[in-house]
């Protein structure tokens, strides 16, 4: 209890301090905007790898070559725990954005650097702004900016993380549109160190791996079609080589 407890602090403490580095952050992007982006996108990993520290997670990651260092992607993989984006983003190497739930939206401050940093929101039902936010998400694609995507479109609560949900196709329009690549992410471990004993975070062992780069721009729209389903197989093929290594 005593992990969660110091990650929240932890999170309060610098949520507050930020607020002067936003007004800093918004002068700097009005005159040098890479420059200014670039700094709010470090310090919010800067803020997420010290957040994770108190949880005792021995973090082993695979595959960081296979992210393209020279152009945006779409990045796909299987949502299991909040601690998915937390250990995620600071393994990023350029400005990423999150297409995540409308929730986010409610907390204090965050929605704020998250706008900032090209995060496109869902809202449960509502058809026409979920297609603004991913016709957003493409624009960003467009603009050099690479996206994060859980294509699930929720956590996955089952018992065996081996089995994932089915991916909807729609989440790929930000790829197939832009013909950026598409690179499957797979976690293993993350909902057993925290949503299975919630509200404590146990310290245990996850697995977070980098999938060689799907190139949409060489398909045909034959091959394009079931992208969804045929990125799905991807990342559980990697689920299950590293569960069974766990």
């Amino acid at each position: 209890m005593i992990r969660i407890i110091i990650a929240v602090i932890l999170t309060a403490v610098i949520l507050i301090v930020s607020l002067p580095f936003l007004g800093v952050q918004w002068l700097l992007q009005k005159k040098w905007p890479h420059f200014g982006e670039r700094g709010g996108f470090r310090f919010m990993q800067f803020s997420f790898k010290l957040v994770s520290l108190p949880l005792g997670i021995r973090l082993d990651v695979i595959g960081r070559e296979n992210i393209p260092k020279d152009r945006p992607c779409l990045f796909i993989g299987n949502h299991r725990s909040y601690l998915d984006v937390i250990l995620l983003y600071p393994l990023l190497p350029s400005i990423t954005g999150f297409v995540a739930k409308n929730d986010f939206t409610k907390a204090p401050i965050l929605p704020i650097w998250m706008r900032r940093l090209y995060c496109q929101f869902l809202i449960d039902g509502d058809l026409r702004q979920n297609l603004q936010s991913i016709l957003a998400a493409i624009d960003n694609v467009g603009q050099g900016v690479s996206m994060v995507i859980y294509p699930e479109g929720k956590r996955g609560t089952g018992e065996d993380e081996r089995e994932l949900l089915e991916f909807h196709e729609g989440s790929f329009k930000i790829a197939t549109k832009t013909k950026c690549p598409i690179v499957p992410i797979a976690v293993t471990g993350t909902r057993e160190c925290f949503e299975r004993q919630f509200p404590k975070v146990l310290p245990g062992h996850v697995t977070l791996e980098f999938g060689a780069p799907i190139e949409t721009a060489q398909m045909s729209r034959e091959e394009l079609k079931g992208i969804g389903a045929k990125c799905r197989e991807v990342v559980k093929e990697m689920v299950v080589k590293n569960h069974d290594r766990q």
